[in-house]
């Protein structure tokens, strides 16, 4: 796998993670099926699989070379990015779906 498909692949994995807590009634997919799931839970959701895609980035990037250092702005712009690709979950949980 080349360097630009793993690129996609990552971005595509960190889009569909993002909105995981927001599509899912579950908590972290794999318990109990639950009428409604409160915000804190999707927002410790969030940030754990914002954690889970950066290991899979970490790997990824090990598996290609040297692991660049990174910094606090690293981590900032990359928590934002995430936060940002979870906006259309959001929008679809807490302003657009209506239960009937």
């Amino acid at each position: 796998m080349n360097t630009s498909t793993q690129i996609t692949a990552l971005i595509l994995l960190a889009l569909v993670a993002a909105n995981v807590p927001f599509i899912n009634q579950r908590v972290l997919l794999l318990g109990p099926q639950r009428l409604s799931k409160p915000l804190v839970w999707r927002l410790a959701e969030l940030v754990l699989l914002y954690f889970v895609v950066g290991g899979v980035g970490l790997a990824l990037e090990n598996h290609a070379g040297q692991i660049a250092p990174q910094g606090w702005e690293f981590y900032a712009v990359t928590g934002t990015m995430f936060v940002t690709l979870a906006f259309p979950g959001f929008v679809y949980r807490y302003l657009m779906h209506r239960k009937h």
